[in-house]
């Protein structure tokens, strides 16, 4: 364990302000033998002196490329293009295991350079089940941001907030809504339903059963909806590009929370580009009635500060315990049979 270097590094997308790692789990860190270098990040929104007084080293922004081969590199998204050779262990949410676009160009990219990606999304239990996850904040903020749109009081550009001020938002008074959250019993959907509650919106809740012999008729009865589901297998869309046609449809605003675009395993094939935080809404159709689109994949960072500390508090233990056992071993034995797939 006091051999462990992690490497914290700076998140090239210019709207993540979110860390894996808050100041206060990084002395937690430093305090039981873990070197932990952080690179300076003019967006992260802790700053960087929090985490000298931790005990941190503080390294520039983006010099990773060139820390010690065994330092672990620790992120969220996604990489920069360059270099082309990964060669040291990084932790990050790679996307790159279900066939996304993208996924087998950053595969390459380790094999080239004999580096490894332990994927935060493969972290799992015995059960299979996450351990350390920003679902919660993700319906959360889908179902907020549906909702602001929906009532036609959501401000664009999006910037980073804090809950109080955007529970304030959502308590204003707002015409009623019939409301779907779909992936109710995960996660992500116990956030989309709390977000609602506070808007004053009482959803429909459909989980596993209610999704296995699908009743799309009702489904487009609802004004809105959030998908916050996330598959491993293939399953039956639950919305088509004919459903979107219906001349019955009420359906008016969707968000997807899981963003899985360009995945055979995506739940809404209907769109083939996420939304952002500059143009966070996209009109599908005009008719039967307007039907807009929120999928944004870094929901969460709108609300960093509350969502690093609970991702950084679900990670901690993990990182005090890194081997390749347990947690990591399954992690890395997805790795090896995602990259012996592409050959």
């Amino acid at each position: 364990m006091n051999a462990l270097h992690l490497w914290l590094r700076h998140e090239t997308r210019t709207t993540e302000r979110r860390t894996p790692i808050v100041p206060t789990d990084a002395r937690r860190l430093v305090e039981s033998g873990v070197t932990l270098t952080v690179e300076r990040s003019p967006q992260r929104v802790f700053p960087i002196e929090a985490y000298e007084e931790a005990g941190c080293r503080v390294a520039e922004t983006g010099s990773w490329v060139s820390a010690p081969p065994d330092a672990v590199v620790l992120g969220l998204k996604e990489l920069p293009d360059e270099p082309a050779a990964l060669t040291h262990r990084h932790i990050f949410f790679g996307h790159a295991y279900k066939q996304q676009p993208g996924a087998e160009a950053l595969l390459r990219r380790f094999l080239a350079g004999g580096g490894v990606l332990l994927d935060l999304e493969y972290l799992v239990d015995d059960n299979g089940r996450r351990l350390a996850a920003f679902g919660y904040w993700a319906g959360y903020l889908g179902a907020a941001l549906a909702v602001l749109h929906h009532r036609g009081r959501l401000r664009t550009p999006l910037r980073p907030t804090s809950k109080e001020e955007l529970d304030a938002e959502l308590a204003g008074e707002g015409p009623e809504v019939k409301a779907l959250v779909i992936g109710a019993l995960g996660r992500s959907g116990r956030g989309a339903r709390d977000a609602l509650e506070t808007a004053g919106v009482e959803p429909t809740c459909w989980d596993l059963e209610e999704t296995r012999d699908l009743d799309r008729p009702a489904l487009l009865a609802h004004e809105l909806m959030v998908n916050t589901v996330l598959t491993t297998r293939p399953i039956p869309p639950f919305l088509t590009d004919k459903d979107l046609d219906e001349p019955g449809r009420r359906l008016r605003t969707l968000c997807d929370v899981t963003c899985d675009v360009g995945s055979p395993l995506n739940v809404l094939p209907i769109y083939d580009t996420t939304t952002d935080w500059t143009d966070p809404v996209r009109r599908l159709r005009e008719q039967p009635g307007a039907l807009d689109l929120i999928a944004i994949d870094n929901l969460p960072s709108l609300l960093p500060r509350e969502a690093s500390v609970d991702f950084s508090a679900a990670l901690l233990p993990l990182l005090l315990d890194f081997e390749t056992g347990g947690a990591w071993g399954r992690g890395l034995d997805r790795f090896h049979r995602a990259s012996g797939e592409i050959g």
